[in-house]
């Protein structure tokens, strides 16, 4: 997925425009940020307020594409949680886009988690 995604904007885009793509790979890990085990997870979110996030994002200066994919449902432990891709002219701007746009993801648009 994350190989189609680069070579789409590499296609797509204006190399004055592009310099950096940075991609995010969440994975579920085998223990929750206070330390219990964890085998898998439960995830589901808010695709419409997805959609709008990421164009609120392609809007910022200096960035070119941004690609978003959330793997909803049953997950176990090693599975990929998220994909994020920000493409942008230089990493000064892309850098700060992709850790917004992930701290923005897990607070704004995924609307349940639940560890098993």
């Amino acid at each position: 997925m994350v190989e189609k995604w680069i070579k789409e904007i590499k296609e797509n885009s204006d190399f004055q425009d592009l310099g950096m793509l940075l991609v995010h790979n969440g994975v579920v890990r085998a223990t929750s940020k206070d330390g219990r085990s964890v085998k898998g997870m439960h995830l589901s979110y808010d695709k419409e307020r997805l959609i709008h996030l990421v164009d609120e994002f392609k809007r910022k200066e200096g960035i070119t594409a941004i690609k978003v994919w959330i793997n909803e449902g049953e997950l176990t432990v090693g599975d990929d949680i998220m994909y994020a891709l920000v493409a942008g002219k230089f990493r000064t701007y892309v850098l700060p886009v992709l850790d917004e746009l992930v701290s923005r993801i897990k607070k704004e648009i995924v609307s349940e988690v639940e560890f098993v």
